[in-house]
């Protein structure tokens, strides 16, 4: 079209001219911001690749440094507390749905006796609930977290678990013929896992430089995959790890200028004449070696002859320090999905409203993060529990095999979250149910506890009222 362009320009200048404005005009109209390479975007250089390209450079160094901040920093840990508190809390509650509810109890005492260390846990060091909330730790800080079902005696079922961090997967692994490995987990063409190699360790716990090849049906690998071709886990603090040092970092130096000045010091002026000392010869005033080089509180020194300092009074500048640090926990609580108050515990910038709304929302995190937690791990768990208990005779099921999926049937009721204000929850929730808004199933679950055992109790709780003239019977 070059040769228009020049036909136009020789007929109509003026035409020509407006034609290119409108064209240029037209083109930035179409042009993204983001992806222009202009001054503000110059140094940003990236690229496409797969996920597992991308990660695998980092995912070592990222897990090591966000180890490092669980170690040592205090607002990292407030966000990991916030989730485990929020997720697990107390434990999930079981209530098995099978038709016979006899059979129910029987299985829900089960479940409750085999969550204990000695019955659940391969070492006999924690519960099920304190397996549950390391699992929240360990996405959280490594990425993921690996549980291996052993089945082994000495507890109430042959059936206990063990938990394996990242890093035991064998990296050295290669593919073989017909056989696709990839940073220790055998794959099949559609990236679903056959198999995980794990190190081996010797008496002394150093790596032998062999592994144990355990099948996928008996591994159980929480990790948060957010790219179809994602096949490794990540940390899931990569996105706030570099802030949480800014800050770290940040109120060192605030500490360290704040206890400089704390140090109110005087320095002490000798006076001596300047004469001879009866020999003709002058006092030595050349010393100048000092017994202090760095501020204390209080320090009171001695200075060399005719050598004068005034009093040392550094001032403070950490008043602004509150607000920075504020802001960046309100950023970096964002990044994870909570809110300020959540992970700083600092009710002092909200009411009532705006505190109950913030709680709603860190509220869907945490569901999001408790479903996560029933499809992968608990749900897992309770069939493989479920058939072991079967199969050693714990639980006898006529016909177990051919109505399986009816004898799995199950539920979990995660713990409950209490109100900011309980009487307002309380009259919502009654209106709510004379309504049929919601079912007393519901508003139990909301609080952790399950409706059965809630009327239950309450139907004890009654009768005993009466026996003891509480209460009336018409009053009941």
């Amino acid at each position: 079209m070059e040769w228009l362009e020049k036909t136009i320009a020789a007929i109509s200048p003026k035409w020509a001219y407006q034609r290119k404005a409108w064209e240029k005009g037209y083109e930035e109209i179409r042009n993204y911001d983001a992806g222009t390479d202009d001054r503000l975007n110059a140094g940003w250089r990236t690229v496409n690749a797969t996920a597992d390209q991308t990660d695998s450079v980092y995912r070592d160094t990222i897990r090591a440094r966000a180890r490092d901040l669980e170690r040592n920093s205090d607002m990292q840990e407030s966000i990991i507390g916030a989730f485990e508190r929020n997720v697990v809390g107390t434990g999930f509650k079981l209530q098995a749905k099978t038709s016979d509810e006899t059979l129910n109890t029987k299985i829900e005492d089960l479940w409750k006796e085999w969550c204990k260390p000695r019955n659940c846990d391969v070492t006999y060091q924690q519960s099920f609930s304190e397996l549950c909330q390391m699992a929240i730790r360990r996405k959280k800080i490594d990425g993921g977290i690996i549980f291996v079902k052993r089945y082994t005696q000495g507890g109430v079922l042959p059936f206990t678990l063990q938990v394996r961090e990242v890093d035991d997967l064998d990296t050295m692994q290669a593919s073989r013929k017909n056989v696709r490995i990839v940073n220790g987990i055998e794959y099949n063409e559609y990236n679903r896992p056959i198999a995980y190699y794990f190190k081996t360790y010797d008496i002394h716990g150093l790596y032998s430089g062999k592994s144990e090849r355990i099948k996928a049906d008996d591994v159980i690998f929480l990790w948060d995959k957010k790219r179809p071709s994602q096949i490794r886990e990540m940390s899931e603090m990569s996105p706030t790890i570099t802030r949480i040092k800014d800050v770290n970092s940040y109120m060192e130096a605030v500490s360290v200028k704040e206890r400089v000045a704390a140090c109110l010091s005087v320095f002490v002026t000798k006076m001596t004449p300047g004469g001879g000392n009866g020999f003709g010869r002058q006092n030595n005033t050349s010393n100048h070696s000092y017994q202090g080089k760095t501020l204390s509180p209080g320090m009171i020194m001695e200075m060399n002859p005719g050598e004068d300092v005034k009093v040392v009074n550094p001032p403070a500048q950490g008043s602004s320090a509150a607000d920075f640090v504020r802001l960046q926990q309100r950023l970096t609580g964002s990044g994870q999905g909570i809110s300020y108050e959540a992970i700083a515990r600092d009710m002092s910038q909200v009411n009532y409203s705006s505190a109950r709304q913030g709680l709603l929302e860190d509220q869907k995190t945490y569901a999001m993060e408790q479903q996560y937690m029933i499809q992968h791990l608990l749900t897992e768990v309770y069939e493989t529990f479920l058939i072991s208990a079967v199969l050693s005779g714990a639980v006898q099921v006529q016909h177990f095999w051919n109505k399986k999926k009816e004898y799995m049937k199950h539920s979990w009721t995660p713990p409950g979250q209490k109100w900011i204000d309980p009487l307002k929850e309380a009259n919502a929730n009654k209106v709510s149910l004379e309504t049929n808004q919601l079912t007393l199933a519901e508003i139990a679950a909301a609080a952790g506890s399950d409706w059965k055992d809630v009327v239950e109790q309450r139907a004890r709780e009654l009768e005993y009222m009466k026996l003891k003239g509480v209460i009336k019977d018409d009053e009941a």
